[in-house]
């Protein structure tokens, strides 16, 4: 098992012929990048792999897979396949699946193929469907101009118009 000819052999060249350098190279692949509550970044980031935000960014993240912390903020544009939002989000968020927890506090629009919103959550935006939300641009502003997206105050319902139904019965019997 220990001959001369494996001692002559570098220490990568035994890692390989035994094998583990791809599961290692795997490994290391496919760990998550995590970015504790001390950390502040001005600037954008990238990766094509998984990312854990706990700390707070100025710029655009962009990543393959992406959890926003409950302590963590982003001011910035949000693109990835999978985001889950548990902290603080000011800017567009592109994503297939986008989960907003709870504790979610997002200031922005969304563009999705599935979104869900736990109760508590709160988002000021727009969002919309789109069955391909990466590779299009985000923002309702993109697809009508925008004198058009917003609609005119005097044709938006007034809180006593939205009764519902039982309370106008009840009170007329």
């Amino acid at each position: 098992m220990f001959n001369k000819s494996n001692k002559d052999l570098s220490q990568n060249d035994q890692i390989a012929q035994s094998g583990a350098s791809p599961k290692r190279s795997n490994m290391k692949s496919r760990a998550p990048s995590i970015l504790s509550s001390d950390v502040v970044i001005t600037g954008s980031i990238n990766s094509e792999g998984e990312v854990q935000l706990d700390g707070s960014v100025e710029g655009d993240v962009r990543a393959g897979s992406l959890i926003i912390g409950e302590e963590a903020a982003v001011t910035g544009e949000v693109l990835a396949e999978t985001v889950v939002i548990r902290g603080r989000v000011n800017g567009s968020v592109s994503a297939r699946q986008v989960q907003l927890a709870a504790t979610a506090r997002i200031e922005g629009d969304i563009v999705h193929a599935a979104l869900s919103v736990e109760s508590g959550a709160i988002f000021d935006g727009h969002c919309r469907y789109s069955s391909d939300p990466l590779n299009e641009k985000s923002g309702p502003t993109t697809s009508a101009p925008k004198s058009e997206s917003k609609p005119s105050s005097s044709k938006q319902p007034t809180l006593s118009s939205l009764e519902p139904p039982m309370a106008a019965n009840k009170s007329a019997g």
